[in-house]
């Protein structure tokens, strides 16, 4: 046993019960059919001619449905006689290279045989214009040299700044289509001036090129695709505010202010941007954004196998696992940090020995004597949020009781022999 497991050995850990938190729940069944009707309703069959080569975004998030949304575009281009192909469009993720992205895309069901259609993946860009602080605008060249552009991605609020456009068309345009050096570009200057830097580099790019329309999700808080929208190119810069608005309304979130030990099982750029939603968390990389619950110490678990060792966003945690630890790829992660011009969200926490010793260094550290009055609460990702862990203590502190149900028994916190929690 090391000296800090020893240290940590008779740290106590309140017992903790299963709770389901109620949200907003309303979706859409038929995806595929409500997409192609929409596609029909604002006439985008005119906008695709035979033989036309079409490029479709694809960017790094796990989209709700993504694979069905995705397959849908592709077999309705086909349907009108144009050849789509699909672009990756995720700036610098993927270790920041054509064959990372590939797997990134892979490993969210987007694949060559899974869509029937070609995925060219090329770090090269081309300059097609300048920004009014004369910061230039890049494009994927593939997307460039295709006859148009469907843009796809989900509208969501962004972990690091805020702005009239966040997470959505308008960023998968200035940052996810710009690569690596697009991507760059755009972070130059800072979060702080990053809604205007997306917006002006926006602009160039909607009027230089030959975006045919773009697709868009919001999701509701249980990770499922609350609305489907079409919007033709005239539409992206008017119409993405508004649905900004209504993905803010419908956010998941831990009807609990004041926490004094979150436990995260799985961070991971898939899930979020810098691995866990910040706005879910309450903590922030940057000073352009702000809100959400209080923490005194948070801890992380496990990086998802989907992100491919991708750490981004462990620097807002105090305590990780050696398992995790051993699971991070440094390069892909510090690429991500240097891009964005912000390294607090890759900083190193306090590596212990096992998960158990990363709940008892939090318990340890909250600042509470007592372990029965410790508010604990473990969630699987800051995506999924419906059924959470928590203590007693933080229940009776919970908002919203009307929202929340008791689903089981209060029990200890188990671990096995090798101290990986077992819930």
């Amino acid at each position: 046993m090391s000296c800090i497991s020893s240290i940590l050995k008779e740290v106590k850990l309140p017992k903790i019960i299963k709770v389901k938190q109620i949200f907003e729940a309303d979706k859409i069944d038929n995806i595929s059919q409500h997409l192609i009707n929409e596609l029909i309703r604002k006439n985008m069959d005119i906008k695709i001619s035979k033989n036309m080569k079409i490029a479709i975004t694809a960017g790094s998030r796990g989209i709700s449905s993504y694979p069905l949304i995705m397959k849908t575009i592709v077999d309705f281009v086909k349907s009108h006689g144009g050849i789509p192909f699909i672009v990756p469009a995720m700036g610098s993720h993927g270790g920041g290279n054509s064959e990372g992205q590939v797997k990134i895309l892979k490993n969210l069901g987007i694949t060559e045989e899974t869509m029937e259609c070609e995925i060219i993946s090329s770090m090269e860009v081309v300059e097609i214009g300048k920004t009014i602080k004369h910061l230039p605008v890049y494009i994927d060249k593939n997307a460039y040299n295709a006859d148009g552009i469907i843009l796809l991605n989900r509208i969501k609020p962004h972990t690091s700044f805020r702005g009239n456009y966040e997470s959505g068309l308008i960023k998968m345009l200035a940052i996810g289509l710009g690569k690596r050096k697009g991507a760059e570009m755009t972070h130059f200057l800072g979060f702080e001036s990053m809604g205007e830097n997306i917006l002006e580099s926006a602009k160039i790019s909607i009027d230089k090129l030959n975006i045919l329309f773009g697709v868009c999700t919001i999701e509701n808080a249980y990770d499922e695709v609350y609305h489907i929208f079409v919007l033709n190119k005239e539409e992206l810069l008017m119409e993405e505010p508004k649905l900004l608005i209504k993905a803010k309304e419908l956010m998941p979130r831990i009807y609990l202010d004041n926490i004094d030990v979150l436990i995260v099982k799985e961070i991971g750029k898939t899930i979020s941007g810098t691995g866990m939603d910040t706005n879910i968390i309450g903590r922030y990389h940057t000073k352009a954004a702000s809100g959400g619950p209080s923490i005194i110490k948070l801890g992380i678990l496990n990086i998802n196998k989907s992100s491919c060792g991708n750490a981004n966003g462990m620097g807002l945690a105090d305590y990780i696992p050696k398992k995790f630890y051993n699971e991070i790829d440094f390069e892909a992660t510090y690429l991500n940090a240097l891009t964005s011009t912000e390294p607090n969200s890759v900083k190193l926490p306090m590596v212990v020995e096992n998960d158990e010793d990363v709940f008892k260094a939090c318990a340890k550290t909250c600042g509470k004597l007592d372990a029965n009055k410790i508010k604990l609460v473990i969630i699987d990702n800051t995506k999924k949020l419906n059924e959470v862990y928590i203590s007693t203590e933080a229940y009776l502190h919970m908002n919203n009781k009307e929202n929340i149900k008791v689903i089981s028994s209060e029990v200890k916190i188990n671990f096995d022999k090798n101290g990986n929690l077992l819930l």
